[in-house]
């Protein structure tokens, strides 16, 4: 991409995905406001406003983190995840609306500046029932800011993938800012036992979700396989992969992909260079392997990107034993043209 900025292209799918969004959004909040006007008829409009979304971003954060480890467990998940990053976008603004009118509802009326009185209002730093918990959800909400800024894949190329992961992994601090965010408001304002209960099951549900697929992930990075006279590792069978699928094999900690395909082999390094998706979880889509997060596609028998895409990853060397695949350790230079094995 170089150091242009290109407008979004929205294909087919993403037109859908962010219908649904939409949709979801304004359901949330229409059977929210009525369910609140049915208990609680005195509610005023300020107040309505800063609940309602302000429950929605907290449940759209917990969707959010919940995509990973599930689309890790079962692929059929994987479109949610190709197009996590706009549902990202959406559960910032949900989150905006909610800070800009609680600023105005608390720290607007007086003569110091609202950003200045979120921090001051309330010092009460050292206490844990008393803490100034909207200062959490105002850092929480910058935080959210800067990930949605840089959401596009303008800031990616430019800031360097590695930079842009770290920084977009941040969303996990926010996440622990906006639980206790709401864990200390609900005990201090509310004493809501639904609100708890309801942020605690939501808190239990993705801590074990990313326990259970990490789990899965060190059973493969742990297993031991056999050499043979040529200390070549031994991977699988050849019908232990699907037509146009992959096996994730590791090798000094490294993940590499061994993919099917056309009566062929192909091994390359797991890792795509967009944003470190898992190439082996992918497929091959028209002759190309196919990351799953958002589509990078690299020719299984090179590791290169097709042009005019320049990517190119690691490739390595097989070789077939009747019906048992071996694969050479020693992984090639980046972009090295490597001859299939037929299987």
């Amino acid at each position: 991409m170089g150091l242009d900025y290109q407008t979004i292209l929205w294909n087919k799918h993403k037109k859908v995905y962010d219908k649904l969004i939409l949709a979801f959004m304004l359901m949330y909040l229409l059977v929210f406001a009525g369910l609140t006007f049915t208990f609680n008829a005195q509610t005023t409009i300020e107040t309505l406003i800063i609940r309602a979304f302000g429950t929605l971003a907290v449940i759209m954060l917990h969707i959010i983190l919940a995509i990973g480890p599930i689309s890790r467990l079962n692929t059929s998940f994987l479109p949610l995840l190709y197009n996590r990053r706009h549902l990202g976008v959406s559960m910032f603004l949900a989150a905006a609306v909610h800070g800009v009118f609680s600023m105005i509802q608390f720290h607007t009326l007086g003569n110091v500046n609202p950003v200045y009185s979120i921090f001051t209002s309330n010092l009460d730093y050292t206490s844990l029932t008393n803490f100034p918990f909207q200062v959490l959800g105002f850092v929480a909400l910058i935080i959210l800011f800067f990930m949605a800024a840089t959401s596009h894949d303008f800031w990616l190329k430019n800031l360097s993938p590695s930079v842009w992961k770290k920084l977009h992994m941040m969303v996990y601090v926010a996440y622990a800012l906006i639980i206790l965010h709401v864990f200390l408001g609900a005990f201090q304002q509310e004493t809501s036992p639904f609100t708890i209960g309801f942020l605690s099951i939501g808190f239990v549900t993705i801590v074990s979700l990313h326990l259970i697929a990490g789990f899965n992930e060190v059973k493969t990075d742990t297993k031991k396989s056999e050499k043979d006279e040529s200390n070549w590792l031994y991977v699988c069978r050849t019908g232990e992969i699907e037509e146009d699928r992959a096996k994730i094999f590791t090798v000094d900690k490294e993940r590499v992909a061994i993919f099917k395909y056309e009566g062929k082999l192909s091994a390359i390094h797991n890792v795509c260079k967009h944003q470190g998706g898992p190439l082996g979880e992918g497929k091959i889509v028209d002759g190309c392997i196919t990351c799953p997060w958002h589509g990078y596609q690299y020719l299984p028998g090179n590791g290169q990107s097709p042009p005019p895409f320049t990517e190119k990853v690691a490739t390595y060397e097989l070789k077939l034993v009747k019906d048992k695949i071996y694969l050479n350790p020693e992984a090639f230079p980046e972009g090295t043209e490597v001859k299939p094995v037929n299987c």
